[in-house]
């Protein structure tokens, strides 16, 4: 429900920053919240919690390397490069310090996004919740057996849904059909005509919707929960989506050693990452904090019409408000990161960690785009170019005074599935948005 004339000045008297977010102007706001290290709360999640998730990674990877033959050259390992992009960083004329990286989720096996984390872990979660419950199987066991006919035929009982804007249904269906559950996708508007036609390719079934990410949560949450055969993958409200992200920050520890980068008061690591609802930034977020404390900074970004997040932390309402609620219409080309409303476990998890959000006009996505695969050769979904703009963002604001010796860290969240022709549109238009800003300068 839209906030009255009078609610909306009180709320822009309390927090200035909302007069620009409503005129939907892009922002950077720095995280009053942020707490050391030794000063956190206690979090639902643990350290404990991320190793037993990386043990379970483990256990599955000869069903991978069985069922997904694009992981055989990492062993069965769903993980994604750290590429320099020091090209990109001289292209973007920036004003920051320090060596300039991508890690690639838009490579990632599987779903071809970060969603390939959060999404196949929580369904290897159930699914291994199932088959030991049963006496299918046993720790112990090599779970290639997962892909034998007994255990798909004893998953096609049993049913999983979920709502998405498109690359977490992508996860969740292609894993979900590949181990043999009945798979249904509740879509929203603004998910991608390519994404569903790929997830009914795979053997799921999608539903469409003509409202938002909300709506389609809602219905999808709805018809599964009345379903006691029927598992919801909540992505406002999941442990298991958020344990599978932060595993990311094991992964991303090791490749930077393998770099000889140093992470420590005086070397800092910077990370940007894309953020619909909040699940996959807060995950990965939690993670690096366990590992690097107080010396990594991460940054959420949004896009200026869905800054759900922002707005949920700004007030301190979190998912008690909604983007809507202020007059912001959460249309944007960002398709992943089109969320009106935050994620009630994620964001009082992030509210702590994160050092800031800021937000990127749907433009800039496609210039950004352009830019990188001119630069790098990297081709990424619009969205998943956000995160470029953290460092010269940061650098200015003047956030850190020892920054030059940073190590800023850009997460592309996917792009690897996108269908050619999508793509080469995606380019075109990058290229149209950059000329058009040479001929104004």
């Amino acid at each position: 429900m839209v906030l009255s004339s009078h609610e909306l000045k009180y709320w822009k008297r309390e927090f200035p920053l909302l007069k620009k977010i409503t005129k939907l102007q892009p922002v950077l706001w720095l995280n009053t919240n942020l707490k050391p290290m030794k000063d956190l709360p206690e979090f639902p999640v643990t350290i404990d919690d991320m190793i037993e998730a990386e043990q379970l990674w483990e256990r599955f990877i000869p069903f991978f390397i069985k069922e997904f033959p694009e992981t055989k050259e990492l062993n069965g390992i769903i993980e994604s490069p750290l590429k320099k992009i020091n090209r990109m960083k001289t292209a973007l004329s920036g004003t920051f310090n320090g060596d300039l990286y991508l890690k690639c989720d838009n490579e990632l096996p599987i779903a071809g996004s970060i969603k390939s984390r959060g999404g196949v872990y929580e369904v290897l979660h159930h699914a291994e919740q199932l088959a030991l419950k049963s006496g299918l199987v046993s720790k112990n066991d090599n779970y290639e057996i997962f892909s034998e006919e007994k255990l798909k035929n004893f998953f096609s009982q049993y049913k999983i849904g979920v709502g998405s804007t498109g690359n977490l249904g992508l996860s969740i269906g292609i894993i979900s059909a590949k181990l043999g559950f009945n798979v249904s996708v509740y879509m929203s508007a603004d998910a991608k005509q390519w994404k569903k036609d790929l997830l009914r390719e795979k053997g799921a079934t999608v539903y469409e919707f003509s409202g938002d990410f909300g709506e389609a949560i809602s219905a999808g949450r709805q018809k599964t929960l009345t379903d006691p055969q029927a598992y919801f993958v909540d992505d406002e409200k999941s442990k298991h989506l958020f344990l599978g992200y932060s595993v990311a920050a094991f992964r991303l520890q090791k490749q930077l050693q393998e770099k000889n980068i140093k992470v420590d008061k005086e070397h800092p690591l910077l990370v940007y990452l894309p953020c619909g609802v909040g699940g996959s930034p807060g995950g990965i977020t939690f993670g690096l904090k366990q590992i690097f404390g107080d010396h990594v900074h991460c940054f959420f970004v949004e896009p200026t019409h869905s800054p759900s997040v922002l707005i949920g932390l700004l007030t301190g309402e979190k998912e008690k408000v909604c983007v809507q609620d202020f007059g912001i219409d959460n249309r944007t080309e960002a398709d992943g990161l089109a969320v009106g409303r935050p994620s009630s476990f994620a964001t009082s998890i992030s509210e702590h960690l994160i050092s800031g959000i800021y937000t990127v006009e749907d433009d800039e996505l496609y210039r950004l785009l352009a830019l990188l695969a001119d630069n790098e050769g990297i081709f990424i979904e619009p969205s998943s170019t956000s995160g470029l703009l953290g460092p010269g963002i940061v650098a200015d604001s003047g956030y850190l005074t020892y920054e030059e010796k940073g190590t800023h860290v850009v997460w592309a969240t996917g792009g690897s599935l996108v269908p050619q022709v999508d793509m080469e549109r995606f380019y075109k238009k990058g290229r149209e948005l950059i000329h058009q800003v040479c001929l104004v300068h």
